[in-house]
């Protein structure tokens, strides 16, 4: 597997690991569709951004 491999299945895990604890957060309905989307849509800057201003699970 190459370097590139390793780092996209990091990447995806990453991501894959914020959307679920946006799910089980405590935010609005809305806001976590928000989230998801910032995550999808920007899977490294997304995941950066959710980790220091994202809603926490409870």
């Amino acid at each position: 597997m190459e370097v590139g491999g390793i780092l996209g299945l990091l990447v995806l895990v990453a991501d894959i690991w914020a959307i679920l604890n946006v799910v089980q957060s405590n935010a609005s309905t809305g806001s976590k569709a928000i989230w998801i989307v910032v995550i999808l849509v920007l899977p490294v800057a997304g995941f950066i951004i959710w980790f220091l201003a994202g809603p926490r699970s409870s």
